[in-house]
């Protein structure tokens, strides 16, 4: 069947750009879809064999592209998901071997300093309960941690 392009272009591509918008709900991939339709009509026009209209038949190609097109978008949001998963692992990979390196060098802290920064850190206790258990002031717990803090930095970056 001979077809002449210029004309089934110019004929039908608001009318198929129409209905893939009416899918795609996106201008962008409307537009993209419907140029790919007319070429595919294009390149295949010798499988077209006439049995629906010329429109029917350009809808349907579209209406192709469209799911190959949710398809690849399905697939690529999957593999986004899984590169982005082995990121997490990685992260979570070296923040582990940080918070062991962290417990580490806390292990060797002397005391009181040690203690006064795991009940505040790791107790969530505040400076005052903190000075109580200790029987010294708000202020003492508070300076003490503020010293630990600063000797855990110390060792942390001399590793």
């Amino acid at each position: 069947m001979d077809l002449d392009y210029e004309q089934l272009f110019n004929a039908y591509y608001m009318k198929v750009y129409s209905f893939i918008m009416t899918l795609a709900k996106n201008q962008d991939v409307s537009e993209e879809i419907t140029q790919k339709t007319f070429f595919k009509a294009l390149t295949t026009a010798g499988k077209y064999r006439g049995d629906a209209s010329e429109f029917t038949w350009l809808c349907a190609i579209a209406k192709n592209l469209w799911v190959d097109e949710q398809r690849a978008s399905t697939k690529k949001a999957a593999l986004d998901a899984e590169i982005a998963s082995d990121t997490d692992i990685e992260k979570s990979w070296v923040d582990e071997d940080t918070t062991f390196h962290i417990h580490k060098v806390l292990h060797g802290l002397e005391e009181p300093y040690k203690e006064v920064f795991q009940l505040r850190v790791f107790g969530d206790l505040s400076f005052q309960k903190i000075g109580a258990i200790f029987d010294k002031t708000e202020n003492w717990a508070r300076v003490t941690y503020h010293r630990a803090r600063l000797k855990i930095q110390e060792r942390m970056e001399a590793k």
